[in-house]
């Protein structure tokens, strides 16, 4: 199945996606998101200072704070933005596909190939995310759980609608199973970008079709990648 590609700015480099201009999204601050992913990714977020997030964005310290009152709180935002990108990029790949008359399993493996397409994009925004799950003493731990169930939300509606429809048992554990499909995709692309960087999108988007298909879907053959 092939699945609109979202374009996004950062590909390959490791920096957060690109994003249209809108609220929250200016230029400045895009270069801000950037530098800090980046920053915090190779030498972690204790040891990344606001003077070397300003110098790697090209701007001066208190343009730094003018957009964001301290460190803690521009990486808050950073991972707000960066999940909500994710999110978005989920639910147009599901709408996209219904709207082509695709079942909702499609509608899955089409969510499946974006979040790698994304992931691609900006490896490190998610490294640090999938990170951030796992420590509970961070000033951001509410923004962190809230942005997550935004991401997983996507994911339950397309179950629910599945259920819905009698295209998955009406006994599916549907938070649970969102959050298999997520996590599955988010340490496979992980896994991916950091071990197997030969293996080409397509080649993992169908090994994860395969899972879908035989373990949520029932069936046997995954969908053409």
């Amino acid at each position: 199945m092939s699945v609109p590609q979202v374009s996004r700015g950062g590909a390959g480099d490791g920096t957060a996606p690109g994003a249209s201009p809108g609220a929250g999204r200016t230029p400045t601050r895009r270069r801000l998101f950037d530098a800090a992913v980046t920053l915090i990714a190779e030498q972690g977020f204790s040891a990344t200072t606001v003077d070397e997030i300003a110098d790697r964005a090209g701007v001066a310290k208190g343009t730094v704070y003018y957009n964001f009152a301290s460190k803690n709180v521009l990486y808050e935002e950073l991972l707000r933005d960066g999940i909500d990108l994710l999110a978005d990029s989920l639910r147009q790949a599901a709408d996209s596909t219904t709207a082509r008359g695709g079942t909702r399993i499609d509608a899955l493996d089409a969510m499946i190939r974006a979040g790698l397409d994304f992931i691609a994009c900006s490896p490190a925004l998610i490294q640090l995310y999938v990170a951030e799950l796992w420590r509970t003493n961070r000033t951001w731990r509410a923004t962190l759980t809230s942005v997550r169930g935004r991401a997983q939300s996507v994911v339950e509606a397309v179950l629910r609608e599945a259920v819905e429809a009698g295209e998955l048992s009406g006994e599916l554990d549907i938070p649970l199973t969102a959050s298999a499909l997520l996590g599955m995709v988010l340490v496979a692309a992980l896994d991916w970008q950091s071990f197997q960087p030969d293996r080409s999108v397509e080649e993992v988007h169908a090994a994860l079709s395969r899972l879908l298909q035989g373990r949520v879907g029932g069936g046997g053959q995954a969908p053409p990648a």
